[in-house]
């Protein structure tokens, strides 16, 4: 946790991490923004200037004012994203579940087009050099080793992301810089007139409007890496960033006023490798694929935090998650790197080229930014900023993302329907999950604990019954310490009825602080039911085996239980007794009294189910002494039945 805190400390190394981290999405859109704003349009001075004054007004109006000043101040104890943004809201509204998962499915939709695009548009620069290379066939090897290499841990690599993006902003900046010299006058395209101009005069607006939200479509990953690098170490940063992104598109206005009246191919003169010296092109289109990769690396590691969030909001299946370093924050999902491996090559086989790609970009991540202005205006109305100001940041950004929003719409037949179905699909996951959860809860019977007491004290010391474990642990879902669930209290007493020495209920509540990790010890009955409630942060790992074991050697340590072995044999030994666990898992049963929606969601939450990590995995238990008991589910009562004796 040190080293946590010491990432929110303005330093060096932290503005060179955050470099690394945060801008290879928003740093690698000048290879495809202007070639998407030009497109095969007659090139005029409008059209330059124009262009060039809307990407800095959004990027100062999107990224600059509503990320960096407004919802970087929405942290999570140190954590962003949209996840940890609605943590912090969640308590406040019970709709506010919904623009959560449609954010954060459009989050995951816009990790399967975002590393093909960037990749597909820095190779594309060599075929000027060599016409016939076969960019596709290089970008499926690129980006199938790049999920190769998942598995294994990208911190060692991840050292050395921050001096290349320096190098990456540096060298965009100098050659924006060599053009803007000259033309000095394409400074006057700061003044806005110019890109209202450009809407107003070019039959095309709505089009280039779609164009030119690709240059702050990293900007979600600003407020997503908030706790890899801190507020002021981002703040100050992207001060170096937006300068050197704003002289490279200065530098392609330039460029394109230079050829005034004419049509240029875009396959063949992207404005970004135009301005390079013919010279250092080689070297030039290297740096840009490295910088790519890095983009596509931070956006899969973002892919991977947000599922494990949602697996521990239960806003998605148990799903199995790995540790492969020992940096923070560091994780890998097998289930996912290989989805999103397979979706970005889909996107390479289906699109071919990054100028198709441009059409299905952009829509998915202005859906997150709508969910997002939702979701940080509750936050403002949380940290009681007055209503007029609330009322201010939701018109202006409302109107801002639902304009670029409809712009990207006029994508959608030309492959803005791929990441809507992508995203689709996911919410119907997301959705699912979060719904089932909600009915099963419903039917889930509750009874009073204190009831039970001395039948569970007797039938511990009834020794006719024969001993089923040392120590007997059952997961519970009851929130309170009064509360049990009926099923856990029949399986104890009479499906097969089992005794022990101690009986433990353990709750795990998942609490909206990302790192906490706590727990409260209750002593039901003493030395013979005891319950421990975990409160731990949703990013915190849910290593049941390991947390229990810890908890239990405290208790031991202070002298507050024996789990020595009741035996007499084992006893004289003082050989520690048998540990069992037992897991109920909840089994639908006639589920007729549900609604036609009800009976569709609970059926795929069935198949979800299947296709997921079970209970027991999912918490981390050790396989070996876990016991699986399967109880129905009553949704209705069951049906009376009459029945004649005959002699």
């Amino acid at each position: 946790m040190s080293n946590h805190k010491d990432l929110q400390k303005l330093t060096l190394a932290g503005l060179l991490i955050s470099l690394g981290i945060i801008y290879g999405d928003i740093g690698t859109s000048p290879l495809y923004v202007f070639k998407a704003i030009v497109g095969h349009q007659t090139i005029t001075d409008t059209l330059a200037l124009g262009g060039v004054s809307l990407i800095v007004w959004t990027l100062t109006l999107q990224t600059t004012l509503k990320y960096v000043v407004i919802t970087l101040q929405a942290d999570n104890k140190g954590e962003g994203g949209i996840f940890s943004l609605f943590s912090l809201v969640r308590r406040r509204a019970k709709w506010l579940v919904i623009p959560a998962v449609v954010g954060g499915c459009a989050l995951l939709a816009d990790g399967i087009i975002t590393p093909p695009i960037s990749i597909s548009s820095a190779i594309e620069g060599l075929k000027p050099i060599y016409p016939h290379i076969p960019t596709m066939s290089i970008v499926i090897v690129i980006i199938g080793g790049l999920f190769f290499i998942q598995q294994f841990g990208t911190s060692l690599v991840g050292k050395a992301f921050g001096p290349i993006m320096f190098i990456w902003f540096s060298m965009m900046g100098v050659l924006g810089l060599a053009f803007i010299i000259q033309e000095p006058s394409v400074f006057k395209a700061l003044n806005p007139y110019y890109g209202i101009k450009l809407l107003v005069s070019d039959p095309y607006a709505f089009v280039i409007l779609g164009a030119v939200f690709l240059c702050t479509t990293g900007a979600e990953a600003l407020y997503s890496d908030l706790g890899h690098c801190g507020r002021s170490n981002i703040r100050i940063s992207w001060i170096y960033v937006k300068t050197c992104l704003i002289l490279n598109y200065l530098g392609q206005s330039v460029w394109l006023m230079q050829h005034n009246g004419k049509v240029i191919d875009m396959d063949k003169f992207n404005p970004f490798y135009a301005i390079m010296p013919q010279w250092f092109l080689i070297f030039g289109i290297g740096i840009a694929t490295v910088a790519t990769i890095i983009a596509s690396q931070a956006l899969i590691s973002g892919s991977f935090t947000l599922i494990a969030e949602a697996v521990r909001l239960n806003l998605w299946p148990k799903v199995k998650i790995n540790y492969p370093s020992e940096q923070k924050g560091q994780l890998y999902v097998p289930s996912v790197n290989w989805l999103l491996c397979a979706g970005c090559i889909g996107v390479v086989l289906l699109f071919k080229t990054s100028d198709a790609m441009t059409a299905a970009y952009g829509l998915s991540i202005t859906v997150a930014m709508l969910m997002t202005t939702i979701l940080v205006s509750k936050f403002l109305k949380k940290k009681k900023y007055p209503d007029y100001v609330i009322t201010i940041f939701l018109a202006v950004y409302l109107v801002i993302e639902i304009t670029f929003l409809s712009s990207n719409l006029v994508k959608f037949i030309h492959g803005g329907w791929f990441t809507l179905s992508v995203g689709i699909v996911l919410f119907s996951v997301m959705w699912t999950w979060h719904t089932a959860r909600k009915i099963r809860n419903r039917y889930v019977k509750f009874i009073e604990i204190e009831d039970y007491f001395n039948i569970i004290k007797e039938l511990s010391d009834d020794e006719s019954v024969p001993k089923y474990a040392s120590q007997l642990v059952y997961l519970t879902s009851a929130n309170f310490d009064s509360e049990i669930e009926s099923k856990i209290i029949y399986s104890i007493l009479q499906k097969q009825p089992k005794r022990a020495d101690v009986y433990w209920l353990v709750h795990v509540d998942v609490v909206d602080e990302p790192y906490k990790r706590e727990y409260e010890v209750d002593f039901l009955v003493p030395n013979k039911l005891i319950r421990i409630d975990f409160k731990l942060g949703f990013r915190i790992e849910q290593q049941i085996n390991l947390l229990f074991r810890k908890v239990v050697e405290d208790l031991v340590k202070n002298g507050e239980v024996d789990i020595t072995s009741k035996y007499t044999s084992l006893n004289k030994h003082k050989i520690v007794g048998d540990f069992r666990f037992v897991v109920i898992e909840k089994v639908i049963s006639r589920s007729h009294n549900l609604s036609f929606y009800e009976r569709f969601i609970m059926a795929f939450y069935v198949y979800l189910k299947k296709v997921s990590l079970s209970e027991e995995r999912g918490f981390g238990l050790d396989l070996s002494f876990v016991t699986v008991e399967k109880v129905p589910l009553m949704l209705a009562a069951a049906e009376t039945v009459e029945l004649d004796r005959i002699k």
